[in-house]
């Protein structure tokens, strides 16, 4: 296991291809979000997915939410028309995990059996310079039922030498999950109210 402190602001882009071979190889890495530490793994990598699930001892019937580097990138792996998208584009990048109904090419595993998938698109350059080539699990970097850690610190002393890489980019700025909406309801229902409440209209 790897520590490996990168600039917030400025991600070395060696760091960043280390932390992505990684990740290709069905690695795990704990990344900074600009919400809490993230676990990630490959999303198209089933036994990546399942390492995730049991570092942090989390039930399978649970679903893990996936990271993109882009808005345009969500088409890839959920359903998403024009509408729903001009309401995205209001609140990503940002604190917020939205749902949206996967495509088939999702695998079971990361969505617990279920037909819905969980996305996120983070204000923060790391996991979007990490996700750029794939999309990665984004599952808080704790252990289940524990606090969602704010430093790679905190990530230490719940995950131990679990993880393949640590990516340490400081304090997470907002330190606490992000808000879940459910965008297959009409209109939007908001499941878990996080770090910012997205204004009315939605």
């Amino acid at each position: 296991m790897k520590i490996l402190r990168i600039n917030s602001k400025n991600p070395e882009k060696e760091k960043i291809r280390m932390a992505i071979n990684a990740l290709k190889k069905g690695g795990v890495v704990v990344y900074p979000t600009d919400t809490v530490y993230g676990l990630g793994a490959n999303i198209f990598h089933k036994e990546a997915i399942e390492k995730v699930y049991s570092i942090k001892k989390r039930p399978s019937a649970k679903p893990i939410s996936v990271c993109v580097s882009k808005i345009s990138d969500i088409d890839k792996i959920a359903y998403i028309d024009k509408k729903l998208e001009k309401i995205i584009e209001k609140i990503l990048p940002g604190p917020f995990t939205i749902i949206l109904r996967k495509r088939e090419s999702i695998s079971p595993t990361l969505t617990a059996g279920g037909e819905k998938i969980g996305i996120r698109i983070p204000d923060n350059i790391i996991c979007n310079e990490l996700s750029r080539e794939f999309p990665i699990t984004t599952t808080s970097a704790n252990l289940a039922g524990e606090k969602p850690p704010r430093s790679a610190e905190e990530v230490f002393e719940q995950l131990g030498e679990s993880a393949d890489i640590i990516l340490d980019g400081g304090i997470c700025k907002h330190g606490i999950p992000s808000t879940v909406i459910d965008m297959t309801e009409s209109p939007p229902k908001i499941l878990r109210k996080g770090a910012r409440i997205p204004l009315n209209g939605l």
